[in-house]
């Protein structure tokens, strides 16, 4: 019976991501996010054919939602996102950046309140590489008198 169920959900949600998209990619340290925003949705968000509940913690969701909390379309798209590399927190701010930059495309009136937050701005940190001849990646090794 548990089968039937799981095949009907994905029935459902493969017939909720039809029709135009706006697409954009999101990034974060080494985590990438393609995000795909569905017009005409209920808010449905699927993050690698799962649902946002069952992929991201209660902490990384409000991580995720805060691009269309901030312009008022948590129920009006549908959003389809393939997320990979990084941690779960760098693949929720990869998706952050990723629908940002869907939602100011799609919406001209969300680029303002988007960038004021700064969210359509890539994060560049990243871990820095490991030198020759020391520990890390600026950790000498300890000096010795003798």
């Amino acid at each position: 019976m548990p089968e039937e169920k799981n095949d009907i959900t994905e029935i459902n949600n493969a017939t909720a991501l039809k029709g135009k998209y706006s697409s954009a990619c999101g990034r974060r340290k080494t985590a990438v996010a393609r995000v795909r925003l569905y017009k005409k949705g209920n808010g449905l968000i699927l993050v690698n054919g799962v649902k946002m509940n069952e992929y991201f913690q209660p902490d990384h969701l409000s991580i995720l939602r805060q691009p269309l909390k901030a312009t008022e379309h948590l129920r009006d798209y549908n959003v389809s996102i393939l997320v990979k590399g990084g941690g779960k927190k760098t693949q929720a701010e990869a998706v952050r950046h990723g629908l940002a930059r869907a939602l100011s495309v799609t919406e001209e009136n969300a680029k303002p309140v988007l960038k004021a937050k700064g969210w359509l701005t890539r994060d560049p940190r990243k871990k820095e590489r490991k030198k020759p001849g020391l520990k890390k990646a600026r950790r000498a090794p300890q000096w010795a008198k003798r």
